[in-house]
């Protein structure tokens, strides 16, 4: 009986993981980060829930999207949406999710209120 109880603990735990691991995004402090460290930002000229990021060419350049696989899905707060080149995009509460190209090393957010428009996520 005792193992029969590890063995569904280990699945269940198994299977929280497994759903933790399709959004690879986590806290660092106060701010969200992608799965390397890096810090998130939001930007004020996307409109929530619209599916759509207003970054886009030279844009997406300076403020690369947080990319989605091609098989990830939405979960709780976390939700994919499809850009104008088809690639898919992270959005956290229905925002699109970019990374800035100055951010070099993991914690850094040179890109905090750029032009009052560029904000890190803060959870």
């Amino acid at each position: 009986m005792k193992h029969l109880l590890s063995v569904l603990i280990l699945a269940v735990a198994a299977g929280t993981s497994a759903m933790a691991a399709d959004v690879p995004i986590k806290k660092s402090g106060n701010i969200l980060v992608d799965q390397n460290g890096m810090t998130l930002y939001t930007f004020d000229k996307d409109t929530p829930n619209s599916g759509k990021s207003a970054c886009n060419g030279g844009c997406a350049t300076n403020w690369p999207p947080a990319t989605a696989g091609s098989g990830a899905s939405s979960s709780g707060d976390f939700t994919v949406i499809t850009r104008d080149d088809g690639s898919k995009q992270w959005a956290h509460q229905g925002k699109p999710l970019y990374l800035y190209k100055e951010d070099t090393k993991p914690g850094e957010t040179k890109g905090e209120d750029f032009k009052s428009v560029w904000h890190t996520v803060k959870d």
